[in-house]
C-alpha cells in the first residue's frame, strides 16, 4: 500500500512545485516588463537631458520625454501588432484552417485562458510564436510550413508550447523588448552621428568646456553600451522562458513526446525563416536563422539548445 501511495505523493508535489513556479515566473515577468519600460524612460529622457546641456538646445528635453513616453505607450499597447506585421503573418480564416482553429480551441479550454487571435505565416519553414500584452489580448502566429510538417500531436505540441508562454506573461515582457531593443538601438545611433557630424557639444559658457566633455565621453559611452546591454538582456530572458513553456506545455499536453518530435522536426528542417529578424528571432519557438547558431558560442543564442530541450522534455516522459 505504501510503495503504491509514494509516487502518487511524489507525483502530487512535482506537480505543486511546478505550479508555484509558474506562479513565480508570472509575477517576475509582470515586474520586469515595468521594469524595463522604467528603465527606457530613464534612458531617453537623460540622453536627452545630455544632448539639451551639451548643445546648448533645451527644446531637445521635451522632445526626448514625448518619444520616450510615446515608444513606451506604444511598445506595452501595440507591439504586439507590431511584430506580427514584421513577420508578415496574416489573421487565419476558420474554414481554411479549421483544424488549427479545433487545437488552439480545445487547449484555450484545457488552460482555462481566452481563445487568442490566430495568424498564418505564409513560410515554408516550420516555426510559430505567441504575442501580445496579457492573455486577453494576445495572438498565436504559425507558419505554413508548420501546418504541412507536423502530425496534430505535434502541432499540439507547439500550441500548447506558445499558449504557456501567453499563460506566464512572456508574451508581455519580449514583445515589448522587441519595440525598445530597437528604439534603444536607433536612439543610440542618432546619438553618435549627431555626436560625431553635428559639431559636437558646444556650450557658451566656457567655464563648462570640462564638464560638457565629460558629459559628451559619458553619453557616446551610453550609446554604445546600451544596445549590447540591451541584447544581453533579451537573450538571458530568451533562453530561460522557452525551458520553462516546454515543461508547461508538455503538462498541458499530457503527451511531451508531441513538442519533443516537433522540435526535432523543425531543427531538421532545411529552411530558414524568409521575413526573419533581429528584432523579433527571440519570439519563435526556434532559432529562425538555420545554421547560424553553429557559428557562436552558445552564450549569444536566442534559444537555448534544440537537442537540450529535446531531452529535458523525454526525460519527462521516463518519470
Amino acid at each position: 500500500m505504501i510503495q503504491t501511495i509514494a509516487p502518487q505523493i511524489d507525483s502530487g508535489i512535482s506537480l505543486r512545485s511546478r505550479k508555484l513556479s509558474m506562479y513565480k515566473q508570472i509575477d517576475s515577468n509582470k515586474r520586469k516588463t515595468f521594469l524595463f519600460i522604467t528603465i527606457f524612460l530613464i534612458f531617453i529622457i537623460g540622453l536627452g537631458w545630455i544632448l539639451s546641456y551639451a548643445f546648448d538646445a533645451y527644446w531637445i528635453l521635451p522632445i526626448a520625454v514625448i518619444i520616450a513616453v510615446f515608444q513606451a505607450l506604444s511598445s506595452y499597447f501595440w507591439s504586439d501588432k507590431i511584430a506580427l506585421s514584421i513577420s508578415g503573418a496574416h489573421p487565419a480564416p476558420r474554414k481554411k484552417y479549421i483544424e488549427l482553429h479545433r487545437i488552439v480551441e480545445n487547449l484555450s479550454i484545457t488552460s482555462g485562458l481566452p481563445q487568442p487571435d490566430i495568424y498564418v505565416i505564409d513560410d515554408p519553414a516550420p516555426n510559430a510564436f505567441a504575442t501580445g500584452r496579457d492573455p486577453k489580448h494576445s495572438s498565436i502566429a504559425v507558419t505554413s510550413g508548420l501546418l504541412e510538417k507536423l502530425e496534430k500531436s505535434e502541432l499540439e505540441g507547439v500550441i500548447a508550447h506558445e499558449m504557456s508562454h501567453v499563460k506566464n506573461y512572456d508574451i508581455r515582457l519580449m514583445t515589448v523588448v522587441v519595440v525598445l531593443v530597437g528604439v534603444i538601438a536607433l536612439v543610440s545611433d542618432f546619438f553618435l552621428r549627431w555626436s560625431f557630424f553635428g559639431g559636437g557639444f558646444r556650450r557658451r559658457d566656457s567655464n563648462s568646456g570640462q564638464l560638457g566633455a565629460i558629459l559628451m565621453l559619458v553619453g557616446i559611452i551610453l550609446a554604445i553600451t546600451s544596445p549590447i546591454i540591451a541584447y544581453l538582456i533579451q537573450l538571458a530572458i530568451s533562453r530561460k522562458r522557452e525551458y520553462l513553456a516546454d515543461a508547461s506545455g508538455a503538462l498541458l499536453t499530457r503527451y511531451p513526446e508531441g513538442l519533443a518530435s516537433a522540435l526535432e522536426k523543425i531543427s531538421q528542417d532545411p529552411h530558414q525563416l524568409r521575413k526573419a529578424s533581429n528584432a523579433t528571432s527571440h519570439l519563435f519557438i526556434a532559432n529562425p536563422f538555420k545554421g547560424k547558431a553553429k557559428k557562436f558560442s552558445s552564450l549569444f543564442m536566442t534559444h537555448p539548445p534544440i537537442d537540450d530541450r529535446i531531452e529535458k522534455l523525454r526525460e519527462m516522459i521516463g518519470r
